[in-house]
């Protein structure tokens, strides 16, 4: 139901554009969020987005570097990742939640010069 792509390896101070294609569920309807995973630490929520798109939230570590939207007619939501450090490096998750929660398989991103 979700796929995710634009993962992948980067140096430290580059930007990475994560996307989520939506299928199988009225999107509109429901919150979708951007998570990440590390060995060893629970899965850690980075970024929502409201139903419309009009309120977002972000965990302070990624506030000002981090920018998440969604395009309601194309089931899409994005992750736009700038200023990247090491410490960003993991799977990055978009989960849709709303009458059901939905879990795409993840995308790697790795920081490191």
């Amino acid at each position: 139901h979700l796929a995710e792509s634009g993962g992948g390896l980067v140096q430290p101070g580059g930007f990475l554009r994560l996307s989520c294609a939506a299928s199988g569920f009225t999107f509109r309807l429901y919150s979708m969020n951007w998570y990440r995973a590390t060995p060893g630490k629970a899965r850690e929520l980075v970024a929502s987005i409201s139903r419309a798109g009009g309120s977002t939230d972000y965990i302070d570590s990624v506030k000002g570097r981090f920018t998440i939207s969604r395009d309601n007619a194309k089931n899409m939501v994005f992750l736009q990742m700038n200023s990247l450090k090491p410490e960003d490096t993991a799977v990055y998750y978009c989960n849709a939640r709303g009458t059901n929660d939905y879990w795409g398989q993840g995308t790697q991103v790795t920081v490191s010069s």
